[in-house]
């Protein structure tokens, strides 16, 4: 079945959805700091809806802006920051998954290929095991934002 990409502007920000065959994947506010000149790496934090009756699996994401797209955990033990690589993030079924900074999952672009400045849209391809590819464009805000 052919998978169809709605982007569309929602009074939050951009998202974008994908539906094919059983499979509802909604991405939104997503949404980066700018970056410092020379800095190397830059989180982005976004919101997962999967309103489909089935699971399915974040496996992987990409953008031009950096050579590489990760997704990662953080977490704090006592005042130690653990971040990890993972392979994938599940997203159950009717489920809304939120990246935030602080805690949790995150993606984290690494080999900035130009710094991000505010205002400038970032776009980001989303793979998913069954909704297939979802295209999402980041929301760069000021380096001082609050996430």
């Amino acid at each position: 079945m052919r998978l169809t990409t709605l982007i569309f502007f929602a009074a939050t920000g951009i998202a974008a959805s994908a539906f094919a065959a059983g499979a509802a994947i909604e991405v939104s506010r997503a949404v980066a700091r700018a970056s410092a000149p020379g800095q190397p790496s830059a989180a982005v934090y976004l919101t997962i809806r999967n309103s489909s009756a089935s699971a399915d699996k974040l496996l992987r994401i990409a953008t031009p802006v950096a050579a590489a797209a990760e997704l990662h955990t953080m977490s704090m033990t006592g005042n130690v920051m653990k971040m990890r690589e993972v392979s994938g993030i599940a997203i159950a079924a009717n489920s809304t998954l939120t990246m935030a900074a602080g805690d949790g999952y995150h993606v984290m672009l690494t080999g900035l290929k130009q710094p991000l400045v505010a205002g400038m849209p970032v776009p980001l391809r989303l793979t998913f095991e069954k909704a297939g590819t979802v295209d999402a464009l980041v929301d760069v805000g000021a380096l001082t934002a609050a996430h």
